[in-house]
């Protein structure tokens, strides 16, 4: 990836999950932006961005960060939002495990409170070991923690699953969490 859709990207996750209104752009309450409307004000506070810019981060991202809705005429983030959006996603069945990566450094953090979701909407996991520690490599040292979604789901707890793949909850309880290996 280009260092220049790298950094529309970076742009694009600070306006679209977290400050929209750092460029004076309102997001509907399921969290579309005009994309006409995201080009100009981004342009307007100096942010060099194009629609075919918008459209090569869109569809080159490896992570799916970002939708466009049928008509081609806004964006939004589908998922990792502080700021309170209604994704209008349907409660799903998780598989059996599920998996949350993060830094050694939390870990007794999260042996007394369970995961939270911190200023994010949903806790995120990962279907994949793998998926878990690249996100947990980002933030220090990696620790993958499996969490017992079936035995969640079954309790009550409902779990959505992104267009992008990603599962979310509101948090995980520490009875549901297997620290082995930690």
């Amino acid at each position: 990836m280009s260092k220049h859709i790298e950094q529309a990207s970076k742009f694009l996750s600070l306006i679209l999950r977290h400050s929209p209104e750092t460029i004076g752009l309102r997001l509907d309450n399921e969290g579309w932006a005009d994309i006409e409307e995201l080009i100009s004000s981004a342009n307007a506070k100096g942010r060099d961005l194009s629609r075919e810019l918008l459209l090569e981060v869109v569809s080159t991202s490896d992570k799916q960060r970002f939708a466009i809705n049928d008509n081609g005429t806004k964006i939004r983030a589908n998922q990792g939002h502080s700021i309170p959006v209604e994704l209008k996603l349907d409660p799903q069945v998780p598989p059996s495990h599920l998996f949350h990566g993060t830094a050694t450094r939390f870990e007794a953090s999260i042996r007394k409170d369970g995961l939270l979701r911190g200023s994010r909407q949903y806790v995120h996991l990962s279907s994949s070991i793998e998926v878990a520690v690249t996100v947990g490599t980002r933030h220090g040292k990696p620790l993958v923690l499996s969490v017992l979604a079936e035995q969640m789901h079954h309790d009550g707890i409902a779990f959505y699953f992104s267009e992008n793949g990603v599962w979310l909850t509101e948090s995980v309880p520490v009875k549901y969490i297997k620290f082995e290996g930690a």
